[in-house]
């Protein structure tokens, strides 16, 4: 039997995937430009060439993880994000577009010319803190998390990407820096209900990054109640959330005592990110 082409190949990639993916073409492009080390205008430009045994037995082993749901991020080890190529690996959620809405809100309250400090909770493979990192030089930067495994990844990220002046800490939220108080906090949460079939389709992906329980608010509950102690008065905390939780998180910020809190919409028009400011003045709640 003769060998398919690229061309020939990709076209029957992509038919396979189109039950399993919301861009067939593209995640075959990726992933036969891995295994033939070339980009996606190189498939292109070499067509009508043949795949040889040894590519069509890498590109099918791909495809079938694919087709079990493995992200196309931990076939290829990479994930780009805010132009930074990061390393992910199944130790972190792989970092989605939605989430460069809250790096880009938060880039808009950050002063460029001055120093400020920046902690970014939950911080995975470090994407959001690296971004922060890489707009604001005179930002000292600081990601935790509760897995070790992630912060090596976060680390290894910083360090290939000379963005070197970052702290890393290990821990469950605000325990991981005790006592310490910031001009503005991050957060990409768990935030999916432990119930939502949403789930399924993202098993291949960390659980403890995914869901916090059962309503899928309790990261944002045990966050804001925290978050006044670890701020500096009039900083503020941007938390990215689900586009059905926006008005849940605004009003727990609003018992917690914080003010100017408005709701964002990502790229897709849903509501995605909430931020908020910190007054060492206002009247605290319980919520």
């Amino acid at each position: 039997m003769m060998s398919s082409t690229v061309a020939q190949r990709l076209i029957q990639a992509a038919g396979a995937l189109s039950r399993y993916s919301d861009s067939p073409r593209l995640d075959a492009e990726i992933l036969l430009g891995k295994v033939l080390g070339r980009t996606r205008s190189g498939l292109i430009a070499h067509g009508d060439e043949s795949l040889g045994p040894a590519s069509e037995r890498a590109f099918s082993g791909l495809l079938e993880a694919r087709c079990r749901g493995v992200p196309v991020a931990y076939l290829t080890g990479s994930r780009e994000f805010w132009s930074l190529s990061l390393a992910v690996t199944p130790a972190v959620l792989v970092p989605r577009p939605e989430t460069e809405t809250l790096v880009e809100l938060a880039l808009g309250q950050l002063p460029v010319d001055r120093e400020c400090t920046v902690l970014d909770l939950g911080t995975g493979s470090g994407a959001i803190a690296l971004a922060i990192a890489r707009e604001r030089p005179r930002a000292r930067v600081t990601g935790t998390d509760v897995s070790h495994e992630a912060l090596d990844i976060a680390a290894g990220n910083s360090a290939r990407l000379g963005l070197s002046d970052l702290v890393w800490r290990l821990g469950s939220w605000f325990e991981a820096v005790p006592g310490e108080r910031f001009d503005y906090i991050v957060a990409n949460p768990p935030y999916i209900a432990a119930d939502d079939p949403a789930l399924m389709a993202l098993r291949a992906e960390p659980w403890l990054a995914l869901t916090p329980g059962r309503s899928g608010l309790e990261a944002f509950r045990a966050i804001i109640a925290a978050a006044p102690a670890h701020l500096r008065d009039g900083g503020r905390l941007g938390l990215e959330h689900g586009c059905r939780q926006g008005e849940d998180v605004a009003q727990m910020l609003a018992q917690h005592g914080f003010a100017e809190i408005s709701t964002h919409a990502d790229r897709a028009g849903l509501p995605r990110v909430t931020l908020a400011r910190h007054s060492s003045s206002s009247v605290h709640s319980s919520p």
